[in-house]
């Protein structure tokens, strides 16, 4: 006589096949088949070597030309002061050309930028087309 039940005992091996197909499958999915290695081919470099940074050096901008038509007046006699500290040079005064004419700009004093360094004065010279302003500047000892 029939069973009533829909699962029979002959179709239970089919599932358990099943799932047996099922849990091989799962197992060798996780397989990798490698490609045959390639040939590396390693492109020569080409090497570049630097020298180490150079040390920095203060480079003034070059001062405006500046002309006078007459010889600048005699200089001031500046009265110096005492030095503010040991490190303070005096800056003279000098005269400056400007708007036609000669203008004085007194001295001070100040630090020199860096350590073993004078301080040049202003100057005039006699040159082509009047007097030339020679600028004063911070220079090696």
């Amino acid at each position: 006589m029939p069973s009533s039940h829909p699962v029979t005992s002959s179709s239970r091996p089919a599932v358990g096949g099943l799932a047996a197909a099922l849990v091989a499958a799962a197992a060798l999915s996780g397989c990798v088949v490698a490609p045959p290695p390639r040939p590396v081919v390693v492109a020569p470099r080409t090497v570049v070597v630097e020298p180490p940074p150079a040390r920095a050096v203060l480079v003034e901008p070059a001062p405006a030309v500046v002309v006078a038509p007459t010889a600048p007046p005699a200089p001031y006699v500046e009265t110096i002061t005492v030095a503010p500290s040991p490190v303070h040079v005096w800056v003279g005064g000098f005269w400056e050309w400007g708007g036609g004419r000669y203008v004085w700009r007194p001295g001070h004093w100040t630090t020199p930028p860096r350590q073993g360094v004078v301080w040049i004065p202003h100057h005039w010279e006699p040159g082509p087309g009047g007097w030339h302003m020679r600028p004063g500047h911070w220079a090696p000892r």
